[in-house]
């Protein structure tokens, strides 16, 4: 494929909301509106994040990777990282970077709390910890949910990034 094709391509796929949605089956389309970031709000925040060619963000709770793929697409000199506790939303968060072609993205299987987030310049999440809270729609009950989890999620995050802002500035969009 050559440059001009690849970049055609590419743009077919970030044209709509409606038209990224198709890279995912079905079961994941239809949680788009209330899981998974719009792309024009990815752009926006991409914007804002990426001000410097080779930042490092990371989007916790990551999904199926629609942030992290729309803002690699958008800012190709920037490095985006999500970070999801279920594996099968990363194998198509992972499946869908590989069929747009994306250097610039990598997807981890895992909780948030379990990496060093002084390795990531710039946060992102949405709607990371909103499934805790009793009466809200899952994704899945592949994880565990509790309003205890919601809290602790909340209390570490607040202090990984209270520990990272004193010693440089942070950017935090959620």
């Amino acid at each position: 494929m050559s440059l001009l094709e690849e970049r055609s391509y590419r743009e077919r796929w970030f044209s709509s909301d409606e038209q990224f949605d198709d890279l995912y089956p079905v079961s994941v389309k239809s949680l788009t509106s209330e899981h998974w970031t719009p792309l024009k709000v990815a752009r926006k925040v991409a914007d804002f994040l990426a001000i410097d060619n080779g930042v490092r963000i990371l989007d916790i709770g990551s999904g199926v990777g629609k942030f992290c793929l729309a803002a690699a697409y958008f800012k190709p000199k920037a490095s985006f990282y999500g970070v999801e506790q279920r594996k099968g939303l990363v194998s198509y968060a992972e499946t869908a970077r590989k069929g747009l072609l994306l250097e610039n993205v990598s997807f981890l299987h895992g909780n948030f709390t379990m990496l060093d987030l002084r390795n990531f310049d710039h946060f992102y999440f949405y709607n990371s910890f909103y499934e805790n809270l009793i009466g809200t729609d899952k994704i899945d009950n592949s994880i565990l949910y509790s309003n205890e989890l919601y809290n602790y999620y909340n209390r570490y995050l607040y202090k990984q990034l209270e520990a990272k802002a004193t010693s440089h500035q942070v950017r935090f969009i959620s």
